[in-house]
């Protein structure tokens, strides 16, 4: 299990990458699962109130580019809906991210079995909801 400020799986976050090759390669996991929640402080707080918060903004900047990626998707909702759209959406960015990680792009170019799921979770009711996001095959960056 990994887990950090706002749900966050990038490429340069070596304690992320070390925690999905020590699961992959050594514990053979067959499902990585990438779950958000609904609720989540750092992005209501970073990414919808837009506060800053100084050192910890550089980490929130990946939240905050998932929003402005997302900005038509955004536009218009209220004060309830925009942070748990913005939670899903930044839980399928993540799925993406972690599927374009060199471990797990190797892991599926040897032909192992690895699904990567998307998941988010409401903290009110304890209900997990499938996004939808399942990859368990070989795909290519979108800016390949």
């Amino acid at each position: 299990m990994h887990h950090n400020i706002v749900n966050v799986a990038v490429h340069t976050d070596l304690n992320c990458l070390s925690v999905i090759q020590f699961a992959v390669e050594a514990l053979k996991v067959k499902h990585i699962i990438v779950c958000g929640y609904y609720g989540c402080g750092g992005i209501k707080k970073a990414a919808i109130d837009d506060q800053e918060y100084d050192l910890v903004d550089n980490w929130l900047r990946h939240i905050k580019d998932v929003g402005c990626f997302n900005t038509e998707k955004l536009d218009g909702l209220n004060h309830e809906k925009k942070p748990d759209l913005l939670c899903e959406l930044n839980v399928k960015e993540r799925v993406t991210n972690v599927c374009n990680t060199i471990i797990v792009q190797n892991t599926w170019k040897k032909g192992v079995e690895l699904s990567v799921h998307g998941w988010i979770n409401s903290i009110e009711n304890g209900i997990i909801k499938d996004l939808g996001t399942c990859t368990e095959a070989l795909i290519k960056c979108k800016n390949s």
